[in-house]
């Protein structure tokens, strides 16, 4: 079942108006033992492109690094393209450059004209990474298979939650406790 959750097909990164914005977004809770030391212990929002390439940033990982002009922390996002920017944001309105829309209202964008409207504006709800993680056609399926990951819903509280820690631990929780109660 968590297999079809990412198998669905779903737009690629393209101008808002060519959205219907259906919901594009899943968290990957690494299970405890993880072998890859890149997702040990990390809570993953990803989304799908139409090429079922699987796109996302890590939401617990904040990093020491500050962004120039904002002086925000910059987290890392994951091992691919660390030198990129991404940006997690809730716009005002659809953005007008190239974004995956996540969840109601959300977006994901690693578009130069996207990022440098939040930093100017800086009153829009938004974090910054540094890289993001991606994942082959059938990659991500194959580790959902091996069992490497839990799946869960993600919720735009969690998303921008301010304070990271801990949070791996109370999601590996939650995600038990629904397997349980399977």
């Amino acid at each position: 079942m968590l297999a079809a959750l990412i198998a669905v097909p779903v737009m690629a990164q393209q101008p808002p108006q060519a959205q219907q914005e259906p919901p594009n977004g899943l968290l990957l809770v690494a299970k405890p033992g993880m072998p890859d030391p890149n997702f040990r212990e990390t809570v993953v929002l990803v989304t799908q492109a139409a090429d079922a390439s699987t796109v996302g940033v890590i939401l617990n990982r904040p990093s020491p690094k500050k962004h120039e002009e904002t002086g925000e922390v910059v987290y890392f996002g994951g091992p691919v393209m660390r030198e990129v920017l991404v940006a997690l944001y809730r716009p005002e309105r659809k953005p007008e450059a190239a974004a995956f829309h996540v969840v109601k209202g959300i977006y994901l964008t690693m578009h130069p004209q996207n990022i440098a409207a939040l930093v100017a504006k800086r009153d829009q709800r938004h974090r910054l990474y540094a890289g993001f993680s991606g994942w082959s056609p059938g990659q991500l399926q194959s580790e959902l298979a091996r069992d490497d990951w839990y799946a869960l819903p993600p919720s735009a509280e969690l998303l921008f939650r301010p304070d990271t820690g801990g949070m791996w631990e109370e999601l590996v929780k939650k995600a038990r406790a629904r397997v349980t109660m399977r």
